[in-house]
């Protein structure tokens, strides 16, 4: 069953462009998918995948023959897996150099293979896309149509309460299970929490052995419930090192791959004054919080967590990412913080329940230093707009989109 993405509207426009286009992403993020639909829908196009062994090898040895017989019959040819191919940039270049007029869409699961091969060849001629796991949107719209269109809507009003708790049990659930596109589709929650175990122990961990060459994984797999553990912290590489009785290069170089592999992903400060606000050590913060609680353990719903607010937080992250929205932290050495800053501009804090508007120290800290045109706090169940000197304060709620 195919859930609409919002990037399929991105991804046809460039279509027509003269640029490949390169997709990518987290395996079971929903790519063979979306690229499927996509070529269902154009004539004169074809669908290839390099867990095909012979159209790979074809392709990696033989380039000029796999062109006659694949890419000259077809305007637009798309291939799947292409992280697979040993020469893939190479042989890309040699298509896009030699036989004009053709488009090609290729999509790969593992950010580190597929851009370093392919576009480091095809600088200025390909553009790359990313993929993540279903956003609240796309989530929603699945799960409760009806109630997709009243948010549609509604949208930057206030809502009465008992939309707000419908809204929130929705929220609850993408929080708790992820938006893996499998996951959303399962029946239950068993069926929920076994298919991120696999998507986890068998996909996620796999690329990430592979590509060390490791044979025992004891060391990544501690390494993830540690991290799991501690979503939105400052990363302590010595502790992290001590749990792997390794080094602290070592411990980076995990790091590194957990992001390549679109597991979690590490936010940087945003700092103007080193003297007072640089902090060396990232936050950690997972891109699908159904897999942080897979590797956790942990499914219970929401209002039962003592992690709840870490959790809500994550979401957020995640959201902010899949928007394509550059996502840092602020804190200083006095340990004033703001949850995120958005584009290098925009705070955001993530509260709970407010009874009234309430602006931490933190984020008027923040305020008073940069003067910013928007502040946003997301929370529960408080829907105002405050002034703070030229600062327009925002407060949504959990579920909502930040404005553009």
């Amino acid at each position: 069953m195919y859930i609409p993405r919002t990037i399929e509207t991105t991804l046809k426009k460039y279509l027509d462009g003269p640029e490949y286009i390169a997709l990518i992403g987290a395996r079971q993020a929903g790519k063979t998918t979306l690229l499927r639909h996509i070529q269902g829908h154009i004539e004169d196009s074809a669908f290839l995948t390099f867990e095909d062994v012979e159209l790979r090898v074809l392709f990696d040895q033989d380039v000029k023959a796999f062109v006659r017989l694949h890419v000259e019959p077809h305007r637009v040819i798309f291939i799947d897996e292409f992280q697979y191919a040993q020469k893939g940039g190479q042989s890309l270049k040699f298509i896009f150099d030699t036989v004009p007029g053709k488009k090609i869409v290729v999509s790969g699961s593992s950010a580190l293979d597929l851009t370093v091969s392919a576009v480091k060849y095809l600088a200025g001629r390909i553009l790359s896309f990313s993929l993540y796991p279903l956003s609240f949107r796309e989530f929603l719209s699945f799960k409760d149509p009806a109630l997709f269109r009243l948010c549609e809507e509604r949208a930057g009003h206030r809502l009465e309460a008992p939309l707000i708790e419908r809204f929130q049990a929705v929220l609850d659930e993408f929080i708790v299970f992820g938006g893996y596109p499998r996951v959303a589709l399962a029946r239950d929650d068993d069926e929920r929490r076994t298919v991120l175990k696999n998507i986890f122990s068998i996909y996620l961990m796999r690329d990430v052995r592979d590509i060390l060459g490791l044979i025992d994984d004891y060391q990544l797999l501690a390494l993830a419930k540690a991290l799991a553990l501690q979503i939105g912290n400052l990363v302590s590489y010595h502790e992290l090192a001590t749990l792997l009785q390794g080094k602290i290069p070592l411990v980076k170089k995990y790091l590194n791959l957990f992001e390549k592999t679109f597991i979690l992903r590490l936010v940087r400060p945003f700092f103007s004054n080193k003297r007072t606000e640089l902090v060396k050590n990232p936050k950690v913060y997972f891109l699908d919080s159904g897999l942080r609680n897979s590797i956790a353990n942990d499914f219970r719903p929401l209002r039962e967590r003592p992690d709840r607010g870490a959790l809500v937080e994550n979401h957020h992250f995640s959201e902010f990412l899949k928007a394509g929205a550059e996502v840092k932290f602020w804190r200083t050495k006095s340990k004033a913080e703001v949850d995120f800053i958005i584009d290098d501009l925009y705070p955001v804090e993530v509260k709970s329940a407010l009874l009234r508007p309430v602006v931490g120290k933190s984020l008027r800290s923040y305020i008073d230093r940069y003067a910013p045109r928007r502040a946003f706090v997301f929370n529960d169940n408080l829907f105002e707009t405050a002034k703070i000197g030229k600062t327009s304060l925002r407060y949504l709620y959990h579920f909502a989109e930040l404005p553009k």
